[in-house]
């Protein structure tokens, strides 16, 4: 992704599907369209046995040159096993 690309909800969620392997991911645009600002769901098997922090350290690791450019990211992250269990299956989670 070029420096000057706009971060859209689309592209950020196809470049978190490949880079975390993510069963889902949804992502919420939450800057009115300007690519600014992200609330996001990820679910992957990659997240086993890992604790929160953990995981969102792993994203933010994998995310580095994405975050960089914006104004805010949240996240939320599960196991597919959380996200049946326990999770809404909708942004309501976040």
């Amino acid at each position: 992704m070029a420096s000057l690309d706009i971060i859209t909800a689309l592209s950020l969620k196809e470049i978190i599907k490949t880079r975390l392997e993510a069963e889902l991911v949804e992502v919420e645009d939450i800057s009115g369209g300007c690519g600014q600002a992200f609330e996001c769901i990820i679910v992957s098997k990659l997240f086993e046995g890992k604790k929160t922090i953990q995981r969102h350290r792993q994203v933010n690791s994998e995310l580095k040159d994405i975050i960089s450019r914006v104004h805010a990211f949240s996240q939320k992250s599960f196991t597919p096993t959380e996200w049946v269990k326990n999770a809404k299956g909708t942004m309501d989670a976040l």
